[in-house]
């Protein structure tokens, strides 16, 4: 029993030690910004947030406030006097302003909109002390930049690094900017302006040029992008600083321009496979070997002009083999690339340390053994590399590697996959699992970080989230809920609150494993046997709309409630469509034409109720990513370009549709130009061979789709409309009357509960489909 305690007190000493070691390592990154510069960003925020109210505040900065090490707001407000916050970073401050804001003035502030309007005229009291939990907290995916922020100008940045320090992060991705960096950087080492044009890929699909999985699609990128990007980028960066976050630049991975064969022969460089099918016009750059001194002059030189044009948080973002194994599976070859990537850092920059996506380790977890993954996590020295620990409510990797050998790591949840629209979230794991993570004795996370591949879509498990950053319990999952409903529409409303108890519990609560991608039935490329399921029931989602129309008229005036009644509309239509195409398969494998012709015109209805309810709110509009994409051309072929850019990225995402419909957006003018006319395509084929008695060629009318729809749609250069029309809550009643009455409820199928298997490919048909005309019963 005494060596059992001595064994565990040395195990705690030794984790204290690590501990100690990472405050040693990354204590130099802290914010280099005064704390006046601080406290006027926090300021400058409430008279953009607050504008009817920011006189009321007061805000102070003082890095010396609280427990020492930690990062410690205070908000205090007494009967007349002003609301005073005091924080130990400006960061600190903002999160201290928007949990009053939340907590005790039911306002909320989310990426669409703000509740701001909804202040109490009596602000209520309070007297709050909170320290936050860890160092960091992290925000964004690689991709998010092509997904989300593409098009974006320094407005729309503006308003949501606001959004970002009210939510308490500190640790941001900032990578806007850096094709105008490697140009310079590539000229130096003697490629020509044809070189890099052939390399860099339009703006829609930058994120995977600097992964290195593509080259040239898209592109090429003008003078002018490069000079709009190096001036936002500054913006950005000064306003982030401002704030007291820290900046995460890019580094150099190795992936390289095919001109760097032709005029360095002699170094050894790899040509990169094929990604997703990906054409050698468009794929694989080179990799090259890091073991090679040119790599240290390459990365050394880019990051010298970088650090030049932006500064430096001494924190740089590097991922060598995103979704693509290294050349060699031996250890001291892995530990090699290792060594050398981060050579090239600390050559430039001494104080560099490492952060590295875990999504490798995910991806590819077959090549990624305990050993292969040790060899490049200890590579570096213990502290300066940072892994974002990306899928943690799904995949999490830091047990099975563990605790990344002793590394410092971020718990992420990365929830959505290319932007894709459709309710979900998974809110007890992210609720119970990150304290659980957090307390583990052998912990070495560090923060916790939102890694969405896209924004705008289910904000309340995002809601939930941040406040990991400060809570020390998990939430009262109940009380979450109601707060949430409450603060979003702006008032108590009883439906509204009931609605969300059921979507809490159902929409909210997923605990699967199988991968979620956004493949509806309505969104997805038409087929005799695409796996649509769910995990919830059919009649919890419906349950929870009648609620939510039962409020509108209560509700008709919040923003907050517009938004979610489009919402929950549209996936109540989604799911229809789901369900009406298993009946449609049903009807065409038992070859009666009279059920598929009925079944086919249920399904055909679906989308312009769809397209009419998802026309009358901005964010689930077409127009404005079109127009915004326009906006950044200079000249009318850029203009043209950028905006087949946009087009493409959300339908056939490759020349060829090599990963359609990964990024699809259930928005209007993609219903009635895109996903509609390729269904009428495929079920026009479907009833012309039932007619003849003959079986469908699904490769023939899959050409016949992309020759007639996907490949012209984004061509085209219709204009759509950047405004909404009609009054939701009108659509919402008139298509929950039809479609509530037009249906039999009592019908199994609106009740069963999909039970995901082990694979997708497992799921590719249905044999346990019920065939007879009476179960159909359309």
């Amino acid at each position: 029993m005494y060596l059992k305690c001595v064994f565990l007190a040395l195990f705690l000493f030794v984790s204290h030690i690590a501990a100690d070691d990472f405050e040693e390592t990354l204590s130099h990154l802290k914010p280099k910004t005064t704390s006046k510069t601080q406290e006027d960003a926090v300021l400058g925020l409430i008279k953009r947030s607050i504008p009817n109210g920011y006189k009321f505040f007061l805000v102070k900065v003082d890095p010396n406030f609280g427990p020492s090490g930690k990062e410690t707001f205070q908000v205090q407000k007494s009967t007349t006097g002003f609301v005073k916050i005091v924080g130990t970073t400006g960061v600190a401050a903002a999160t201290g302003l928007n949990y009053y804001l939340k907590y005790y003035c039911n306002v909320q502030i989310s990426w669409e909109f703000s509740q701001a309007n909804y202040l109490p005229q009596n602000l209520p009291e309070i007297d709050v002390t909170i320290t936050l939990n860890d160092r960091f907290r992290y925000y964004q995916n690689v991709c998010t930049t092509s997904y989300s922020f593409v098009w974006w100008q320094w407005e729309d940045w503006e308003k949501h690094i606001d959004w970002m320090a009210l939510n308490s992060f500190n640790l941001i991705l900032a990578s806007t900017g850096q094709e105008a960096i490697w140009e310079r950087t590539y000229k130096k080492f003697n490629l020509t302006q044809e070189d890099v044009d052939e390399h860099f890929t339009g703006p829609a699909f930058l994120s995977w040029l600097r992964m290195g999985n593509m080259r040239g699609w898209g592109g090429p990128l003008s003078s002018a992008w490069h000079e709009r990007s190096i001036k936002l980028q500054k913006q950005i960066l000064t306003r982030m600083r401002s704030f007291g976050m820290l900046a995460v630049l890019p580094a150099f991975a190795g992936h390289l321009p095919r001109a760097f064969k032709r005029i360095y022969p002699e170094a050894k460089m790899t040509k990169m496979d094929a990604w997703n099918d990906f054409n050698d016009t468009y794929c694989c750059p080179y990799l090259l070997e890091p073991t090679e001194a040119l790599f240290i002059r390459i990365g050394e030189a880019f990051m010298k002009e970088q650090i030049a044009e932006f500064g430096t948080d001494h924190i740089y973002s590097c991922d060598t083999f995103n979704e693509m194994d290294p050349a060699s599976s031996d250890a001291s070859y892995i530990s090699n690339i290792g060594k050398a990537t981060f050579a090239a850092m600390t050559t430039a920059d001494p104080k560099a340390v490492w952060m590295m996506q875990g999504w490798l380790f995910v991806h590819s977890i077959i090549f990624w053994t305990e050993e292969r993954a040790k060899a490049l996590l200890t590579s570096v020295p213990k502290g300066k590399m940072i892994v974002l620990d990306l899928q943690s409510e799904q995949y999490p990797q830091y047990d099975r590697l563990e605790q990344y050998f002793g590394q410092p790591y971020i718990w992420c949840m990365l929830h959505n996959f290319g932007g894709t629209l459709g309710m979900y979230g998974s809110f007890d794991i992210i609720n119970e699992n990150i304290t659980k993570a957090r307390k583990d004795n052998s912990s070495t996370m560090i923060g916790t970080g939102l890694t969405p591949e896209g924004i705008n879509q289910n904000y309340v498990i995002y809601d939930a989230m941040t406040e990991a950053a400060w809570r020390t319990h998990p939430h009262d999952k109940k009380d979450f809920f109601r707060r949430y409903a409450v603060r979003r529409y702006g008032k108590v409303n009883d439906k509204a609150i009931e609605a969300w108890d059921i979507l809490k519990d159902s929409i909210y609560n997923y605990k699967g494993l199988l991968k979620m991608r956004g493949k509806y039935a309505i969104t997805n490329t038409p087929s005799l046997k695409l796996a649509v399921w769910t995990w919830y029931n059919y009649t919890d989602l419906f349950d929870a709309w009648d609620l939510l129309l039962e409020a509108a008229d209560d509700l008709k005036d919040s923003p907050g409630f517009l938004h979610d009644l489009v919402d929950v509309t549209r996936q109540a239509l989604q799911v229809y469509g789901d369900i009406y195409y298993k009946k449609l398969m049903d009807a065409y494998r038992i070859k009666n034409i009279n059920i598929f012709s009925d079944a086919a015109e249920i399904f055909l209805d679906i989308f312009p109720d769809l397209e009419k309810i998802l026309a009358s709110n901005k964010a689930f509009l077409l127009g404005p990513w079109l127009e915004a994409a326009r906006n950044c051309g200079v000249s009318l072929e850029e203009k043209r370009q950028f905006e087949y850019n946009a087009r493409n990225q959300i339908t056939l995402w490759g020349p060829k549709g090599e990963i359609m419909n990964y990024a699809n957006k259930q928005w209007s003018g993609v219903v009635t130009h895109f996903f509609l006319p390729r269904w009428k395509v495929f079920i026009l084929s479907m009833e012309v061979a039932l007619q003849k008695g003959t079986t469908l060629n699904e490769k023939l009318v899959k050409v016949k789709m992309f020759k007639e729809v996907e490949e012209p749609f984004t061509f085209d250069t219709s204009k759509f409309p950047t405004e909404p029309q009609g009054n939701t809550v009108e659509i919402a009643k008139y298509i929950h009357d039809k479609w509530r009455k037009r249906v039999d409820y009592n019908d199994n199928i609106f009740r069963k509960i999909r039970i995901p298997r082990a694979s997708e490919e497992e799921f590719e048909s249905d044999e346990d489909s019920e065939l007879s005309p009476e179960v159909l019963n359309v």
